[in-house]
C-alpha cells in the first residue's frame, strides 16, 4: 500500500501577541472587540473545545479568488470539529473570496495584515470565531526540502497556504487536494486546540522532543511531518488524532 510522506512541516507555529493598532484609535469598540481574538497561540483552547464560556463557533474562511477550499474540504473539516468541540448551539463556516493582496511569498507578518484588513468576525457573547486565509502564495522561507502547508499564529487565527497545498495535490501518486486540504486544516486547528502542550496540558508524554508542539506517535496527525496512508480516498487517507491527542483534549474541556 503505497505511503505518501510530505517532507514538508506542516506548520511553522509561533507565539505572537499582538497590540491594538494606533491607526484604530479612532475606533476604541471595535478594539474592544478584537481583543479576545489577538492572543498568543493555545490560550483559548479550552474555550474552542468546551461550551463553558462559548454555546458556538464561527469559522470565517476567506480565500483568494480562484483559491478556495473544495466542498468536500468543508464537509471533511466540519464533521472533525464536530467530533472534537462541545458548541451545542452549532458551528458555522462562512465562505467569501477577495482579490489577491499580491504579496506572495508571505511572511507572517503580512499574512496578519491581511488579516487585520479582511477579518469581520470577532468573539461575540457566546460565539467565539476563527479567521483562516486561504493564500494563492506560499510561506517566505519555503524550500525545494521543506514546505510549509499552513500556519496557526494567533488564539483564532490560521493561515492555509493553498499554492503549496495545489501544487504537491498534482504531483504524481500525489492525495487529491482535499484529502491534502482536510489534514492541513484539521492539523492547524488542533493548533489552536492547545496540541501539542501549547495550551493544552499533556495527559502523557508524547510530545516530539525534536519538534516542540507536535506529537511523536507515528501516523498521528499531529506528527510534525504528516503521511498520508491508505490509498487516496478521503475515508482513509486523512491521519488521525492518536489516543494520546485526545486525551489531552478531552482533559481541556474537549470531545
Amino acid at each position: 500500500m503505497h505511503v505518501i510522506k510530505l517532507t514538508g512541516y506542516l506548520l511553522i507555529f509561533s507565539f505572537i501577541l499582538i497590540g491594538c493598532s494606533d491607526s484604530d484609535d479612532d475606533t476604541p469598540i471595535t478594539d474592544a472587540l478584537q481583543v479576545g481574538n489577538k492572543r498568543p497561540l493555545g490560550t483559548s483552547a479550552n474555550d474552542l473545545l468546551s461550551d463553558t464560556n462559548f454555546n458556538s463557533l464561527t469559522i470565517e474562511i476567506v480565500s483568494v479568488q480562484g483559491y478556495e477550499p473544495t466542498t468536500t474540504t468543508i464537509t471533511g473539516f466540519k464533521q472533525f470539529l464536530q467530533e472534537r468541540l462541545f458548541k451545542p448551539d452549532g458551528i458555522i463556516i462562512t465562505q467569501r473570496t477577495l482579490p489577491s493582496s499580491n504579496k506572495r511569498p508571505f511572511t507572517i507578518d503580512e499574512i496578519i495584515e491581511i488579516e487585520n484588513n479582511t477579518r469581520t468576525l470577532f468573539n461575540q457573547e457566546d460565539d467565539i470565531t476563527v479567521y483562516i486565509y486561504f493564500a494563492d502564495g506560499s510561506k517566505e522561507d519555503d524550500t525545494n526540502e521543506k514546505v510549509t502547508l499552513g500556519s496557526a499564529y494567533l488564539n483564532t487565527s490560521i493561515v492555509i497556504y493553498e499554492n503549496t497545498l495545489r501544487k504537491l495535490s498534482i504531483k504524481p501518486n500525489s492525495p487529491s487536494l482535499a484529502t491534502i486540504e482536510i489534514a492541513t486544516l484539521n492539523h492547524e486547528f488542533s493548533h489552536l486546540l492547545g496540541l501539542v502542550n501549547i495550551g493544552t496540558a499533556l495527559q502523557s508524554e508524547h510530545e516530539d522532543s525534536d519538534s516542540k508542539g507536535h506529537c511523536n506517535t507515528p501516523g498521528c496527525l499531529m506528527e510534525a511531518a504528516i503521511e498520508f496512508g491508505g490509498g487516496m480516498g478521503i475515508g482513509n487517507g486523512v491521519p488521525k488524532l492518536d489516543p494520546q491527542c485526545i486525551a489531552d483534549l478531552q482533559a481541556n474541556g474537549g470531545r
